[in-house]
C-alpha cells in the first residue's frame, strides 16, 4: 500500500521546493497560455468545426509533451489532478501538493488574463457541458478521460519498469491528452485539469458547470494513481521515491 506523507510546513522554504514551485508555475503558465490560446484561435477562425477541435487537440498534445519534459525539476504536473494522483501513489507530500495546487491555479489565471489582454478582450472560452450532456454524464466523461491520462503518466513515467517506454513518457502523455480531447471535447470539453478550467472561468466570470471540472478530474486522477501504484508497480526490489523526486 502506498504511503501518503503529510510533510511539513517547512517544505515551503526549502530551496528544492522553491525551485520546483517556480518551475511548476512557469510550465503550467505556458501550458495554459498555449492551450487556451489555441481554443481562442479556433473559436475565432474555425468556430465549432471538427478542424477547430483537431487544432485544439494537437496544440494541447504538443504543449503537454514539451512542458512535462521542460518541467522535470518539479515533475511537470501542470494539473491538480496529476498532483493528486501522485499524492495517492505516495510520490509527493500533502503539504507540497497544496503548494502545487496554489501555484497551478495562479499560473492558469495569469495566463488567461494575459491572453484576454493580448487578444484585445476576445472572449475567453470556458469548459462547459454540451447541450444534452447532463451533470452525471459530464462527471463520468471527466473521470474516464483523466483516469486514462494518469494511467498513462504512471505507466510511461512513474513505473520503474517501463522498459522500452523509458524517455517517451512526456510524448505519450501528450498523445493521450490530444486523443482525449478529440474523444470528449464535443461532449464534456475534455478538461482533465481543474486549473485549465479555472483560469478561463475566472477571466470570463462564468462558472457554468465549473464544479464538474473539479469533481471528475480529481476522482479520475486519484483513482488512477491509487490503482496503478498499489496493483501494478512492483517495488519489492526498489525503494520508494522521495517526495522531492517528483514523478
Amino acid at each position: 500500500m502506498a504511503r501518503i506523507a503529510l510533510g511539513s510546513t517547512g517544505e515551503a522554504t526549502q530551496p528544492d521546493c522553491l525551485r520546483a514551485l517556480v518551475v511548476e508555475f512557469i510550465t503550467t503558465f505556458l501550458f495554459v497560455f498555449a492551450g487556451v490560446g489555441s481554443a481562442m484561435a479556433a473559436d475565432k477562425l474555425l468556430a465549432n468545426t471538427l478542424v477547430g477541435l483537431f487544432a485544439v487537440a494537437v496544440a494541447h498534445a504538443l504543449v503537454v509533451a514539451v512542458m512535462i519534459s521542460a518541467g522535470h525539476i518539479s515533475g511537470g504536473h501542470l494539473n491538480p489532478a496529476v498532483t493528486l494522483g501522485l499524492l495517492f501513489g505516495g510520490h509527493i507530500t500533502i503539504v507540497r501538493s497544496i503548494l502545487y495546487w496554489i501555484v497551478q491555479l495562479l499560473a492558469a489565471s495569469a495566463a488567461s488574463f494575459l491572453l484576454a489582454f493580448l487578444t484585445g478582450g476576445l472572449t475567453t472560452p470556458i469548459h462547459t457541458l454540451a447541450s444534452g450532456v447532463g451533470y452525471l454524464e459530464g462527471v463520468i466523461w471527466e473521470i474516464i478521460l483523466t483516469f486514462s491520462l494518469l494511467f498513462t503518466v504512471y505507466a510511461t513515467i512513474v513505473d520503474p519498469k517501463k522498459g522500452a517506454l523509458d524517455g517517451l513518457g512526456p510524448l505519450l502523455t501528450g498523445f493521450v491528452v490530444g486523443a482525449n480531447i478529440l474523444a470528449g471535447g464535443a461532449f464534456s470539453g475534455a478538461s482533465m485539469n481543474p486549473a485549465r478550467s479555472f483560469g478561463p472561468a475566472l477571466v470570463a466570470g462564468d462558472w457554468t458547470d465549473h464544479w464538474v471540472y473539479w469533481v471528475g478530474p480529481l476522482i479520475g486522477g486519484g483513482l488512477a494513481g491509487f490503482i496503478y501504484e498499489n496493483f501494478f508497480i512492483d517495488r519489492s526490489h526498489a525503494p520508494l521515491p522521495r517526495a522531492e523526486d517528483g514523478y
